[in-house]
C-alpha cells in the first residue's frame, strides 16, 4: 500500500509540472492581442458647423475596407460611420483600447473624412493653426489624438491610416489638379471660411480642449505634435525628440502639408491606391517600402507623407497590418 501510495504522489508530481509545462508553453505561444478603430464620414453635422454638411463619397467606404483588412488579419474592428462617428465615440474606443493592450500587442486605427484647423492658443506663434479630424459633433484636434496615443503601454504598436487633409498652406491654394482619370474627386479639406466659422462659434469649447491637454501633458510632450509630423520615418533625429512616447506609433496620412487629400467615388485617392498595393493581403514588404510603393501611384499633387513616434525601429520593418 506505501508503493502505491508512492507512486500515486508521484505521477500527481509528474502530470502537475507537465500541466505547469503546458501552461507555460500555451502562454508564450499565445498571439499579441489586437483590436482596431475604422472611422469614416461621408457629412458632418450642420448643426455643429455652421451649417455646412461637408458631404463627401466614399469615406464610409474606405473604413469599411480598412475594417476588412482589420478581420482578415485577426483583429477585431470597430466601425463608426458617419453619425455614430461622434468625439465620445472615438476618444471613448481610443482610451478603452490603451487600457486593454499591453507590450507587444496592436492597435489599428484609420480616419476619412474631413480635415480642418483651429486657431493654435497654447502655441508660440500667435498665427499658428492646429491640425484637426473634422468628425459628425466637433473636431478632434491633434494635440488631442498625441495626448491619447501617448497613454498607451510601453512596446504596444499602434498603426494610424488618415485619409484627411491637414494643411496650412493648401487653404491658401488654388486646387491641384490631380492627373487622376476617372471617379470625380473631392477635396477632404474643410473650407477656410467654414473652420473659422465653426472655430468662432464654439472658441471656448476649442481653447478649453487644447489647454487642458496641454495642462495633462506638461512636459511629457517632448516635441510639438505639427513639428514632428513634419518628419519622415526612420528619422533618428524623431525617435531622440519623443524617447518618453510609450508606444510604438507610425503614422501615415494621404498627402504632404502643402496639398490636399481627395475623396472620390468608390475610395479616397490614398486609400484606393493603399487597396491596391495590399493586394488583398499579397504585399510583403515592410511598412517603408508600403509607404514608397503607395505614393509611387500617387500624383504629384498628392503624395503621401510618413511618420513615426516611439521607438519603431522594429516596428517599421514588420509587414503590414501584422498582428
Amino acid at each position: 500500500m506505501a508503493k502505491t501510495a508512492k507512486r500515486s504522489a508521484t505521477k500527481a508530481r509528474t502530470a502537475k509540472r507537465s500541466a505547469a509545462k503546458a501552461k507555460s508553453t500555451k502562454r508564450s505561444a499565445a498571439k499579441a492581442t489586437s483590436v482596431s478603430l475604422h472611422i469614416g464620414l461621408n457629412a458632418v453635422s450642420p448643426t455643429h458647423y455652421g451649417g455646412w454638411s461637408g458631404d463627401l463619397c466614399a469615406c464610409e467606404f474606405d473604413a469599411n475596407d480598412m475594417a476588412a483588412i482589420a478581420k482578415a488579419r485577426g483583429m477585431k474592428p470597430t466601425v463608426l460611420l458617419t453619425k455614430e462617428a461622434t468625439r465620445s465615440k472615438a476618444l471613448g474606443a481610443i482610451r478603452a483600447a490603451a487600457k486593454t493592450l499591453k507590450r507587444g500587442d496592436f492597435f489599428f486605427l484609420t480616419y476619412s473624412g474631413h480635415g480642418g484647423q483651429v486657431p493654435d492658443v497654447t502655441g508660440e506663434e500667435d498665427d499658428k493653426k492646429d491640425e484637426t479630424w473634422c468628425l459628425y459633433d466637433g473636431e478632434l484636434i491633434d494635440d488631442e489624438l498625441y495626448l491619447e496615443l501617448s497613454r498607451f503601454a510601453t512596446g504596444v504598436r499602434v498603426l494610424v491610416l488618415s485619409d484627411s487633409c491637414h494643411s496650412g498652406t493648401v487653404t491658401r491654394a488654388a486646387m491641384p489638379s490631380t492627373g487622376m482619370v476617372g471617379p470625380t474627386l473631392r477635396s477632404k479639406m474643410m473650407p477656410p471660411s467654414v473652420a473659422m466659422r465653426t472655430y468662432q462659434e464654439h472658441q471656448e469649447f476649442y481653447d478649453r480642449l487644447q489647454r487642458d491637454v496641454a495642462r495633462t501633458a506638461g512636459k511629457s510632450l517632448e516635441a510639438d505634435p505639427d513639428t514632428m509630423l513634419s518628419h519622415v520615418a526612420v528619422s533618428p533625429r524623431l525617435t531622440a525628440i519623443v524617447t518618453k512616447f510609450k508606444p510604438a506609433v507610425i503614422l501615415m496620412s494621404g498627402c504632404q502639408d502643402n496639398q490636399t487629400s481627395m475623396d472620390g467615388d468608390h475610395n479616397g485617392a490614398f486609400t484606393e491606391q493603399m487597396l491596391h498595393v495590399w493586394n488583398e493581403g499579397g504585399y510583403a514588404g515592410n511598412y517603408a517600402k508600403f509607404h514608397a510603393a503607395i505614393k509611387a501611384r500617387m500624383p504629384a499633387s498628392q503624395s503621401p507623407n510618413l511618420f513615426t513616434l516611439g521607438s519603431t525601429a522594429s516596428f517599421i520593418t514588420q509587414q503590414p497590418f501584422q498582428v
